[in-house]
């Protein structure tokens, strides 16, 4: 976990110490806790999250939790009957129905990760609350601030419109600005974008250094060229990706991009201790974005995600110091390696590739 010189900002990569630190601004909660996740576990951390929000809205705490019904549909049913008891309201984002589009349309889902806490607490990252990711490397940035209320507004439009279906809807992907950082979201759109469009121009306009880090990469047409470009006039163009992500079809098929884009100067570097999941964008030293996105298609085109993007110094300084730690941890590709792979890999490269948008 690294920590700003203010305190302002902190940003974790453990999951469990992210989880007590946010357990303990659960249980000093005043006014509200409110809980946007893509999953929440029913499992021991699930159940101390679950318990802790019973606890304080037994004491008059506003609580609410909005959990995406792809990421919840494991839940007992009676899982938050206590919480409810207490004064708590669960509502599940638009729950999966069989139509003539559920081959598309169950994957447009809400992947945003938010928690904001009486107005001055707020964390927006790549974490959901689960057991499952223990050990893994996450970002999740903690602000304590004003910014929550933004968030909050956020939040309260999700919450309201968790019934909906809508594949995009102007008022839900405002840009919301706070000082020198600005909180961008997506809606479901092959078209619009706006989170994929910003990173295209930051790269577009870099001088010196772009650095993504993410569990998933399959970028499509655009990023790839503005990414090779970038590369191609001299900016040092770094990605640094899992060596075995939590999907192996997605570790299959990234390898339709890696020759290309490592033949255009693009760097790659595998982080090797465990998994990583964390979701980071540094231009320039100069620009950053965090939040729930993965750099690929379904996370651009069909999920409903959230990015806090700036320039805040205090906030390029923990991520360009989260990075160097992962490079700690990281090998370079090995293209000479990369082309010895197996027949079979090479073919469910093709195989796969028409699924690209899905997984």
């Amino acid at each position: 976990m690294a920590k700003s010189d203010h305190t302002n900002y902190q940003l974790f990569d453990d999951p469990i110490r992210f989880y007590n630190v946010i357990l303990d601004d659960i249980a000093s909660a005043k006014k509200y806790v409110f809980i946007q996740m893509f999953k929440f576990s029913h499992q021991a951390m699930g159940m101390k999250f679950r318990d802790s929000l019973t606890a304080v809205a037994l004491r008059g705490v506003e609580v609410k939790l909005l959990i995406d019904s792809w990421g919840g549909s494991s839940f007992p049913y009676n899982f938050f009957d206590e919480l409810v008891s207490a004064g708590g309201e669960v509502r599940f984002f638009e729950k999966i129905k069989i139509n003539i589009d559920i081959f598309t349309r169950s994957h447009r889902r809400n992947h945003r990760k938010l928690i904001i806490i009486d107005d001055i607490i707020s964390y927006i990252g790549s974490s959901n609350i689960s057991d499952y990711n223990l050990i893994w490397r996450e970002s999740m940035l903690r602000i304590y601030g004003s910014i929550a209320v933004k968030f909050k507004k956020v939040f309260n439009q999700d919450f309201s419109a968790y019934k909906k279906y809508f594949r995009y809807k102007e008022s839900f992907t405002r840009i919301i600005r706070h000082g020198d950082m600005e909180i961008l979201r997506d809606s479901p759109s092959v078209t619009r974008q706006k989170i994929k469009k910003r990173y295209e121009e930051v790269i577009k306009n870099a001088l010196k250094e772009v650095i993504i880090v993410t569990p998933y990469f399959l970028p499509g047409f655009n990023l790839r060229k503005v990414l090779m470009d970038a590369a191609n006039r001299g900016v040092e163009v770094k990605v640094i990706i899992p060596k075995r992500s939590d999907i192996r079809m997605v570790d299959i098929l990234h390898g339709r991009y890696l020759e290309i884009l490592n033949n255009s100067n693009v760097k790659f570097l595998y982080f090797t201790k465990h998994n990583l999941h964390a979701k980071l964008l540094l231009v320039d030293n100069e620009k950053f974005s965090i939040g729930s996105p993965n750099f690929d298609y379904r996370s651009f085109r069909y999920m409903h995600e959230i990015v806090l993007f700036g320039t805040t110094p205090s906030i390029i300084k923990l991520i360009r110091e989260f990075i160097i730690d992962t490079q700690q941890y990281c090998e370079p590709f090995d293209y000479e390696a990369w082309q010895r792979r197996p027949a079979i890999q090479k073919f469910f490269e093709w195989v796969l590739l028409p699924f690209r948008h899905l997984l």
